[in-house]
């Protein structure tokens, strides 16, 4: 029997996938990928996130990005507890800060961080992070609360994943560990990153893992592609696929209390 796996972060609301859901979910369940967590970056798309996981049975979050923090109002508290109430939100995010872009004024971005963090404790919920270029702020502001979370899409360096699995938080990695580029250093961590720690993600459509053969036509990246990310770590890691598989599909059900 196959091993199913859990992509634990995909972007079904983005442009890219629009009027192709159930294609893009049947080819991911052809190949073992059995759940998917669809991810909220604003009110509205996590909205959408929600309706689409209700749809085909999935799982969502409900947070705001650090892009779209600037938006983010009074009501943020109001809407974001309306939103979790649905039984398919199984964590608030994606929240964090990226001082990559700074979409978002930077204050901005830890005020609306601290907000969704303080949410998340209340509601006892953990948290869906994102953080590029701002690993300090992030564990200075993590460090006040009390939270479980994954910190997504980690591309961090070694002094990075140690604070981050410090603090207790599983760690995402992506299509980004497949990349001969800019994924060396990443590549290099993966002895280190603790396989009881650790959940695979696409982040599709983004991340598209440049290592698959052939090259789709496309760039655009699909959780039928998480396989293949999970065969690169339990290659990096010396194990066995079905063993990543496995545990990571058991981190992602103990972290989000998902039994299904």
């Amino acid at each position: 029997m196959t091993t199913s796996l859990i992509d634990a972060g995909v972007n079904l609301t983005n442009h890219q996938f629009d009027a192709q859901h159930s294609a893009i979910i049947a080819r991911a369940k052809a190949q073992n990928v059995s759940q998917m967590l669809l991810i909220g970056c604003d009110i509205n798309s996590s909205q959408q996130a929600i309706n689409l996981a209700q749809q085909y049975n999935l799982l969502a979050t409900a947070g705001v990005h650090p892009h779209d923090a600037k938006s983010a109002d009074g009501k943020l508290e109001t809407q974001l507890r309306t939103l979790a109430a649905h039984p398919e939100v199984v964590a608030i995010g994606e929240c964090g800060l990226d001082y990559n872009r700074d979409f978002s004024p930077r204050e901005t971005q830890r005020s609306v961080l601290h907000r969704q963090l303080t949410l998340a404790v209340e509601l006892n919920l953990p948290v869906y992070l994102h953080e590029r270029d701002a690993n300090e702020d992030m564990l200075a502001i993590l460090q006040q609360y009390s939270v479980r979370g994954v910190l997504h899409c980690f591309t961090g360096d070694q002094h990075a994943l140690e604070q981050y699995l410090s603090l207790g938080l599983y760690i995402g990695i992506t299509g980004w560990v497949c990349d001969e580029r800019r994924g060396k250093s990443l590549q290099q961590l993966m002895p280190m990153l603790p396989l009881e720690r650790l959940l695979i993600e696409t982040d599709a459509p983004f991340l598209i893992p440049r290592s698959l053969i052939p090259k789709p036509k496309s760039h655009r990246n699909e959780p039928s592609y998480l396989p293949h990310i999970c065969q690169t770590i339990a290659s990096l890691k010396g194990l066995e696929f079905a063993t990543v598989a496995k545990q990571t599909t058991l981190n992602f059900q103990q972290l989000f209390n998902h039994k299904g």
